[in-house]
């Protein structure tokens, strides 16, 4: 049969709470232990430091774009959109049917402002098409998904209350288990510390003993 059943590491039911005096001389005891062993206390241990010092972060060129532009004016807004396409177009100038051959750089602007204009009725077009399908759908989609999160948000509270009873369930063993041997660990350092005394008791009895020997037989020999 074994003697020893169960381990803990520490008896919190048990156990008195050490006293501030008592945690300062531990205290003092642990940084002590690390300074003789010449553990620099301010650098991360060895086996961190090139987990740490290796990585480097890598952006992109965009990303690093936008980092160059906050640092250089935090207030700054992002541009990568240009907004001007989809705003109203100014017609270039009119044409007449020689502009082809006497005026080339005219036919080219009313190429390109042909496809801002197509574009821009592209982006009006289906802007127009989601915002009729938030109209018709968009209330309903909104309260599924309400009812979808409180779902969620129930079967998450389930879980909690669930892991909060196994808590306390778990707690209520660990404290029946140890109130369980309260006594006989008391008794067992009761016995331990009445065992410690005789000890030192019989120590001292065979130091004094001794020394009454040796008293006598100096006397002996004189």
């Amino acid at each position: 049969m074994p003697l020893i059943h169960e381990s803990y590491d520490s008896l919190p039911y048990i156990d008195t709470q050490p006293s501030p005096d008592a945690m300062a001389n531990a205290y003092a005891l642990i940084a002590a232990d690390i300074k003789s062993a010449g553990i620099d206390m301010s650098q991360p241990h060895p086996a961190v430091i090139p987990a740490i010092s290796s990585y480097t972060p890598q952006f992109s060129s965009s990303v690093e774009k936008e980092h160059a532009r906050l640092q250089a004016d935090p207030t700054s807004k992002l541009s990568a959109i240009d907004l001007k396409r989809y705003e109203d177009l100014e017609a270039p100038p009119n044409t007449d049917p020689t502009s082809d051959e006497s005026r080339p750089e005219l036919l080219a602007s009313w190429n390109d402002a042909l496809i801002k204009a197509h574009t821009s009725s592209e982006y009006v077009q289906s802007r127009l098409t989601e915002l009729g399908l938030l109209e018709k759908f968009g209330k309903n989609s909104w309260l599924v998904g309400n009812a979808q999160l409180e779902d969620q948000l129930k079967a998450l509270e389930a879980e909690l209350a669930a892991v909060k009873k196994e808590q306390e369930e778990t707690e209520e063993i660990r404290r029946g288990q140890q109130e369980s041997v309260g006594g006989e660990l008391r008794t067992l350092e009761e016995t331990w510390k009445t065992g410690v005394g005789r000890v030192l008791e019989t120590e001292v009895a065979a130091e004094g003993l001794k020394q009454q020997i040796l008293e006598r037989r100096r006397a002996g020999a004189v």
